[in-house]
């Protein structure tokens, strides 16, 4: 699974990114705009929201609650200093997407008996596209992770983030991972499009 995240750049607009990753296959976006106000990034997410729909990708918006119930979109990816997943979880329904962000295997495995989908585990490596970035994790870092949460018998999709490129994807997955999440990798490619699709081929499927 590849997850695109949006970020806010000089060459594209959101609604240019999201084109683009979708023509090179991406089938799940989430809209990242840390420092829109509410009104900017519900102006964003319904310019992009019919692109999503028209074919069929999955979209969460990052963050903000009370946008995803607003506009109904799929669901939302909650960071560590967000809303609790719990409260997400009453205020959106029990069909809504929900991930939390995870640094630790500790920060896994406290999702136990809570209502989420997946975790996204990062920093890869360090990336310019999040401030307050969290210790690098690295290659061994997250064989480390996930042998330890699957010992404890976690059943959460862990999705790999953070300064992950193209030629990282094939050491990242035989971690144990089971997705990817990639954002400036893509955007700052000659042609986002064909590297969705390199990317997309080195996992193996067109998802």
């Amino acid at each position: 699974m590849l997850q695109f995240i949006t970020n806010p750049s000089d060459r594209y607009t959101i609604a240019q990114e999201v084109k683009m990753v979708i023509d090179g296959g991406c089938k799940w976006v989430q809209l990242r705009m840390k420092d829109a106000s509410y009104d900017e990034l519900k102006a964003t997410a319904e310019d992009i929201i019919p692109i999503c729909k028209d074919a069929g990708v999955i979209l969460v918006i990052d963050d903000n609650v009370a946008l995803v119930k607003e506009l109904r979109v799929h669901g939302v990816h909650l960071g560590k200093e967000d809303m609790d997943p719990q409260k997400a979880r009453e205020m959106l329904g029990p069909h809504a997407i929900i991930g939390v962000t995870a640094n630790t295997a500790d920060d896994i495995m406290a999702m136990r008996g809570i209502d989420v989908d997946y975790v996204g585990l990062g920093p890869f490596r360090h990336t310019t596209t999040k401030k307050k970035l969290a210790p690098v994790i690295g290659l061994d870092g997250y064989t480390s992770i996930m042998q330890e949460v699957k010992s404890k018998g976690n059943k959460l999709p862990v999705v790999a983030i953070g300064g992950i490129t193209a030629d990282d994807v094939e050491q990242v997955m035989a971690t144990g991972v089971q997705g990817l999440a990639m954002s400036g990798a893509i955007i700052n490619s000659d042609n986002s499009a064909d590297y969705v699709d390199r990317v997309l081929s080195l996992l193996g499927a067109k998802q």
